[in-house]
């Protein structure tokens, strides 16, 4: 996730470089010269393709690059300029792409045994990308470890010490890497089925990121055992946000968000009922504006996009969005997409996936 610098259109334009410019076409690069912000997110075209699109904060679609198939989350190195889609569980490829165009793109696939869980993240310097994977048959969740520097061959492995491995990210300092366990067993001969709702394991980790090491992992209760942890983001102050499933009966009221610390216990946040119910038992997406100490939630269920104030957990802002689905931080206060085509002020004939990032 973008972490507070901001970007303009100058800037944007001049890394990528006049060939790109010049290969945009006349509306692409007007969209993109009065852009504040630019964003890469996954999406379907109408003709039922994947790829994945450079898009102003405005929601302009300025570039977009092929996929072979749906994917789910996305990474970005500002180190290095280049991002990552990842592919939608449980699929088995990951594209890194060069939205200037200056790099080819890289194909990453899963080894044998395993497929993506949907998210990764760089560290610092983007020499290392590190990706959530399933090992189905020995159930349980790993983090890939891949070489920038070299083609993105995979290098290593980590246990993530749970099951179900869904988002994860790494600390600003690159020291720690932070994982959400969603505690639910699924098996690529089943498909996306859930195959232990009732007996979900869901969980919060931190290791090592230099030696895989458990620093601090954090179960759930056990009247909140099928309360999937599934999405998260850092604040300024290091502080873990965490949002969540609920795969129980409908009528309960779950916490649904939350945060903790290296050395602290989480945090469960305290929401409104009214806004429990206006998120449907479900966050799809979260992301932290540290300039503005924001939070955004949103949930494609209800179609809802909650604000909440980064300090106090309060919240400060409730909208509809219709099938909301991806959120990041926006000049002022947060962007958010929807699956039926809608990125902030223009709807384009594409369905956005879940998930968007902010790329600088």
């Amino acid at each position: 996730m973008w972490r507070g610098d901001t970007i303009d259109r100058r800037g944007f334009l001049k890394a990528a470089g006049i060939g790109f410019a010049a290969a945009l076409s006349p509306g692409s690069l007007m969209a993109l010269e009065r852009a504040d912000a630019v964003y890469a997110s996954g999406f379907r075209a109408a003709d039922g393709s994947f790829g994945v699109a450079t898009v102003t904060e405005r929601g302009e679609i300025v570039d977009r690059i092929a996929l072979p198939a749906r994917s789910h989350g996305m990474a970005w190195s500002k180190a290095t300029g280049r991002g990552v889609a990842f592919a939608r569980r449980p699929g088995t490829f990951a594209l890194v792409f060069d939205p200037s165009r200056q790099a080819e793109p890289v194909m990453i696939t899963a080894p044998e045994g395993r497929h993506f869980y949907g998210h990764g993240h760089f560290s610092p310097d983007g020499t290392l990308l590190y990706a959530s994977e399933n090992d189905f048959e020995a159930n349980r969740g790993m983090i890939g470890i891949y070489d920038a520097r070299d083609r993105f061959r995979r290098v290593g492995e980590f246990d993530a010490h749970g099951i179900g491995t869904h988002d994860m990210t790494v600390s600003d300092d690159g020291s720690l890497l932070v994982i959400a366990n969603g505690g639910i067993e699924t098996h690529p001969d089943f498909g996306r089925t859930k195959l232990n709702l009732d007996r979900m394991e869901p969980s919060l980790v931190l290791l090592d990121a230099r030696t895989g090491a458990l620093v601090q992992r954090h179960g759930l209760p056990s009247s909140l055992s099928q309360l999937s942890t599934r999405h998260l983001d850092i604040a300024e102050d290091g502080r873990i946000w965490f949002a969540c499933q609920w795969e129980g009966p409908r009528n309960a009221l779950p916490p649904l968000a939350g945060w903790f610390s290296n050395g602290e216990d989480i945090m469960l946040l305290d929401l409104p009922e009214d806004t429990v119910v206006r998120l449907g038992n479900y966050v799809g997406a979260i992301a932290v504006n540290r300039r503005d100490s924001i939070v955004g939630l949103t949930s494609p269920i209800t179609g809802a996009a909650v604000t909440l104030d980064a300090r106090s957990g309060l919240v400060v802002r409730e909208e509809t969005v219709r099938q909301a689905a991806g959120v990041a931080p926006a000049a002022h206060g947060m962007a958010v997409s929807s699956y039926d085509g809608r990125f902030n002020e223009v709807r384009s004939p594409v369905a956005w996936d879940q998930h968007i990032v902010r790329i600088s």
